[in-house]
Formats: C-alpha cells, sequence, structure tokens
C-alpha cells in the first residue's frame, strides 16, 4: 500500500498527516488523472501495487509524476 502526502512534515502519525496540504493534492491527482494513471481519490485512501505491473505500466506511471511535478 502507498499514499502521497504533500507537507513540511514526514507523516508518521494522524497529527502529521491531517495538516498535510491536501489542495497540492487534488491539484496532483488531476494531473494525474489527466495523464491515465488513476489514483486513489484522497489522500487518505490507499493506493495498492501490484506485482502484475509491467515495467512499461511504471514507466507510465513515473512519467506521469514527472509531468504533474513540472506543472507546478
Amino acid at each position: 500500500m502507498r499514499t502521497t502526502f504533500f507537507s513540511e512534515t514526514r507523516p508518521v502519525d494522524w497529527n502529521t498527516v491531517k495538516v498535510a496540504d491536501k489542495t497540492q493534492f487534488a491539484k496532483f491527482f488531476q494531473k494525474m488523472l489527466e495523464n491515465g494513471v488513476y489514483l486513489a481519490p484522497s489522500q487518505f485512501a490507499a493506493g495498492f501495487l501490484s506485482s502484475v505491473h509491467a515495467e512499461d505500466v511504471i514507466a507510465a506511471t513515473i512519467a506521469a509524476a514527472e509531468t504533474a511535478f513540472e506543472a507546478w
């Protein structure tokens, strides 16, 4: 499982997670969606990695994330 938080503080518990930037997550989520990557729609929901994700899918996901981060 994985999730993404945008924060100046390392997310280790509820107190550090609840202050994460939800607006930044929403921007990231939308950019990933625009690039064909479907993430859990909330930073409080878990995403799951699978052993069936092929190298091309992983590479496309990384490329989408790089594109999303370049947007800001």
